[in-house]
């Protein structure tokens, strides 16, 4: 009887261990505060994670091991991108810097800053690797409405540079203030900006000319993160009330998936068949259908980005819980 007893009490500890191995990763550990920021390299051989601790780190996509350590920036760096050609990187820091390192000799090659105080929030690249949009928050100081005292005002805008020669160019949402999210669509011919209170703007990035998609009248569901699927038929949005929603290029609601928990961002596959959701947890959704087809469970605090491999085969999630994590789908 006991040696049965045991017997089912192995069976059920690995019952358990494979419904939590679904999902493989790799952890990939060393950075000693909240990773703010995790991508792929073009390739799918590498990672990039930034971090509240102020340093980026390059990992072995197969292996989790940390290949270079990019040190420079002197407070927390809260984006982090490759370049298309996988040759630099650039990342964004509350230290008012846009850093562009070579990823061969671990040095800055170009340093870029905006006009006055200003704390970079992101920073991408174009597709073709040529020019950095970044979006930054800066502070001043203005009078009250019903007052004569003074007050901090915080406003976010945009700053867009060309990567070659430093030179600042015309960027897109330079002057709204409720500015939440930026990201180009994977032609670059356009860019995609969502308004806490203003919904999303799809910008030409030729003319500059920018329409404005009213995506809610609920102040509670205002969009605080927007992106275009990699076919561009398709946004995907992530709203204050922590609903995620997919529309055509329109403005059309085609789907809402079934999140109820805090979301922070999310982001299609590279074949724009799935939706991958991060937050309290991190969800995939089929883009169809709306179904749920996984939930990745394994940190333990809020995730705050998640990044598709080039093959869809990955994802790269990054923690507060100081990790990043490498999980295998396929």
């Amino acid at each position: 009887m006991k040696h049965f007893v045991c017997v089912a009490m192995v069976l059920l500890v690995s019952v358990g261990y494979v419904q939590a191995a679904e999902v493989p990763f790799v952890e990939l550990k060393g950075h000693t505060e909240a990773v703010n920021s995790a991508v792929f390299s073009s390739d799918g051989t590498k990672i990039l994670t930034g971090s509240d601790d102020k340093t980026v780190r390059i990992w072995n996509m197969e292996s989790g091991k940390e290949l270079q350590r990019l040190e420079g920036h002197t407070r927390e760096v809260m984006s982090v991108a490759f370049s298309p050609d996988g040759k630099t990187v650039a990342t964004a820091s509350q230290d008012e810097f846009i850093r562009i390192w070579n990823i061969e000799t671990g040095k800055v090659v170009q340093t870029l800053k905006g006009i006055g105080d200003c704390e970079f929030l992101s920073a991408i690249f174009s597709p073709d690797g040529k020019k950095i949009l970044a979006m930054y928050m800066y502070q001043y100081i203005g009078p009250h409405d019903e007052g004569n005292y003074d007050v901090e005002f915080f406003h976010r805008a945009t700053y867009m540079w060309d990567v070659e020669s430093g030179k600042v160019l015309n960027a897109p949402a330079g002057f709204f203030s409720d500015l939440e999210s930026i990201a180009f669509s994977s032609d670059g011919k356009k860019a995609i900006t969502a308004h806490a209170f203003r919904d999303v703007c799809i910008w030409d990035m030729e003319s500059g000319r920018w329409s404005s998609i009213e995506m809610s009248t609920n102040y509670h569901s205002r969009v605080l993160y927007a992106t275009f699927s990699p076919d561009g038929k398709k946004i995907v949005t992530v709203s204050r009330d922590n609903t995620v929603r997919i529309w055509d290029a329109s403005g059309k609601e085609l789907l809402k998936l079934g999140q109820t928990q805090r979301v922070i961002s999310a982001t299609f596959s590279p074949d724009s068949k799935k939706v991958v959701t991060a937050g309290v947890d991190v969800r995939i959704f089929d883009a169809e259908s709306g179904e749920e087809l996984k939930n990745l469970e394994g940190h333990t605090r809020e995730v705050m980005s998640v990044a598709f491999s080039p093959d869809g085969k990955r994802l790269v999630t990054a923690s507060n819980d100081h990790t990043a994590r490498i999980w295998t789908l396929e």
